[in-house]
């Protein structure tokens, strides 16, 4: 290993080093330790600090591999963690003042599986109030992130501490949750890699208090981790995929499946519905169309992709008819000026009937149906994740104008999640200084058919990250 700094190395090299004995876990947690010092004061991406703890853990690895034992491929790196998923002895506040103590009393799924590959848990990670106060990260108890890119641009979200965080070097590796983008869009305004994995494919445990999510909330949201390079997001999925039995819907599908035959089907959508894409986010789909032809597939634009409008109204009132019933407890827990996004997604997917929420689900079904029909001719989808460049903070909360130009913009990721798709978002290109996203979607389960797609987009725009903050305004 040279000498660039350990906090600009991959979470790949990392590991590699410390199983091999050539670096030491603390060492690498000191590096990233003093580089959130330096740039997290500008940033405000790591909420909860876990020094001491994290140090403790390095140091546990190092023993275990000085007495001859095999470490795990992600052994001293480390990673951050939205602040609604659960790290054991450690408050999940969701942001908010109100959950301050809420100490989990283990860890989530997916950081059990981290950890288990010998991953370092050092902080929590900001998002906006209980995910619900909007997509910019702006929370009670954390304040707001900005984006390391350009303070005046939003890092996106809702796991927007992650993308920052990892996109200015203090972790390699970020885990989040995306149940419309919230993985996905950070990745494209911070210039990062994300994964939304397909519905089903990592344990998950959601729960806020004893009872489970409802129907909706059970087969949307996924988590999902963020990288700076496709490899290290590889290294993650490999980590996080598989059963547990704390959640009875993880799938026990192979990480990898068989390699299609011949030069893969790759179908494009420049601008799905017709309703506008931005000519730099336009750009950003041209280079990565060119550097998926150029490996010698076989790259064909088709008109749109299925049911855009009808994916939508379905979603929006499924998870609204379903958030409709929780809203009286939980408006009180949050701040005055969080509820305004809640309020103007109710105004836009009224809440239905029991009559019409099972019409819904039937008609969810056939969407689905109709996504895994184009997937069986194409290997991969390419299009945008956000048909606009990064927005400013706060726009999906400014008012009816900027909550519709915002929900427009993010369409597709919607849809993506309402038919449980794998996808992975990365830049395609950087134009006015700026990271432009674009999304891989694949069949279901293919993770792996999106990381190799992905990996060849990279291989031509180049790995843009770790940043220096651009300063606060």
């Amino acid at each position: 290993m040279d000498d660039t700094a350990l906090w600009q190395r991959t979470a790949g090299e990392l590991g590699a080093a410390v199983g091999s004995g050539e670096r030491s876990a603390v060492e690498i947690i000191e590096s990233h330790l003093a580089r959130i010092a330096e740039v997290n004061p500008t940033v405000n991406a790591v909420t909860q600090l876990l020094a001491e703890r994290a140090l403790a853990e390095a140091a546990s690895l190092d023993a275990r591999r000085a007495a001859g034992e095999r470490l795990g491929p992600l052994a001293g790196v480390p990673f951050t963690v939205k602040e609604n998923l659960g790290i054991a002895g450690v408050p999940t506040t969701h942001g908010l003042a109100r959950f301050r103590e809420l100490t989990a009393r283990r860890d989530a799924p997916p950081v059990a599986r981290l950890r288990a590959a010998g991953a370092v848990p050092v902080g929590h990670s900001n998002m906006p109030d209980l995910a619900l106060g909007g997509v910019h990260p702006r929370s009670e108890l954390f304040g707001e992130t900005t984006n390391p890119w350009d303070a005046g641009r939003s890092p996106g979200g809702s796991s927007g501490g992650d993308g920052a965080a990892v996109a200015s070097g203090m972790a390699p590796l970020g885990l989040g949750n995306d149940s419309g983008g919230s993985v996905r869009l950070p990745a494209a305004f911070c210039g990062v890699v994300g994964l939304k994995p397909s519905a089903g494919r990592y344990p998950a445990d959601h729960r806020l208090g004893p009872d489970d999510p409802t129907l909706a909330s059970q087969l949307i949201p996924v988590d999902g981790p963020l990288a700076r390079t496709v490899g290290d997001l590889r290294l993650a999925h490999a980590a996080l995929a598989g059963t547990d039995p704390r959640d009875p819907r993880a799938v026990p599908v192979p990480v990898e499946g068989p390699t299609p035959p011949g030069p893969w089907r790759i179908a494009v959508v420049r601008d799905p519905g017709g309703q506008g894409t931005h000519p730099a986010v336009d750009a950003a789909v041209t280079v990565a169309a060119d550097a998926l032809a150029d490996a010698g597939h076989a790259v064909e634009e088709i008109p749109d992709v299925p049911r855009l409008a009808e994916c939508l109204e379905v979603y929006g009132g499924l998870i609204m008819t379903e958030f409709a019933l929780g809203w009286p407890r939980i408006e009180p827990v949050l701040p005055k000026e969080s509820r305004a996004y809640i309020a103007m997604s109710m105004e836009r997917n009224a809440p239905v009937d029991l009559a019409g929420y099972l019409a819904l689900t039937g008609r969810w079904l056939g969407l689905r149906r109709s996504w895994h029909e184009l997937m069986n001719r194409h290997e991969l989808l390419l299009a945008p994740v956000f048909t606009e460049p990064p927005a400013r903070p706060g726009l999906e909360t400014s008012g009816p104008d900027g909550f519709e130009r915002f929900s427009r913009a993010l369409r597709l990721c919607a849809a993506v999640s309402l038919v449980g798709l794998p996808a992975v978002a990365l830049p395609g290109a950087v134009v006015d200084g700026l990271p432009q996203g674009v999304q891989l979607v694949g069949p279901m389960y293919r993770e792996d058919l999106c990381l190799a797609g992905a990996e060849l987009v990279q291989r031509r725009t180049g790995v843009l990250t770790p940043v220096q903050p651009a300063p606060r305004r």
